[in-house]
């Protein structure tokens, strides 16, 4: 009796070793699960403040420059205009003179055509009668 009794009490304690190795294991894995799960959020976040990053020094580059080049372009508008106004009073002389030469030009042209196309109405005139 003695025997047996200690028989099923080893046999007892062999199912509850091989129940608390799996146990064990399957702890093992949970862990693991977990500790890869961390690493993965841990990367992922990381990740997403170093684009975050970028995109606030991306910002910071363009608005800075806008501030450097805008004293640039206004300044820029600013001789253009003065050029502008150069150029057109150079101009309206030049253009005025180029008229006053070309006018006659153009009057004696068109008295010319006027002239033709009376004597066309006349010859016109004459076969259709």
């Amino acid at each position: 009796m003695k025997f047996s009794l200690i028989a099923a009490l080893v046999v007892v304690l062999a199912l509850a070793q091989g129940s608390l190795s799996a146990e064990v294991s399957d702890l093992e894995k949970i862990g693991q699960y977990f500790e890869d799960m961390k690493s993965k959020l841990t990367q992922e976040l990381t990740d997403n403040i170093r684009v975050q990053e970028l995109a606030n020094q991306a910002q910071t580059f363009l608005e800075d420059k806008r501030t450097q080049l805008e004293p640039v372009a206004t300044q820029f508008q600013d001789q253009m205009r003065t050029v502008a106004a150069s150029v057109e009073e150079q101009l309206k002389p030049l253009a005025a003179t180029v008229q006053a030469q070309v006018q006659p030009l153009v009057d004696d042209f068109q008295k010319q055509m006027q002239d033709i196309l009376q004597k066309l109405m006349d010859q016109a005139k004459a076969i259709g009668n």
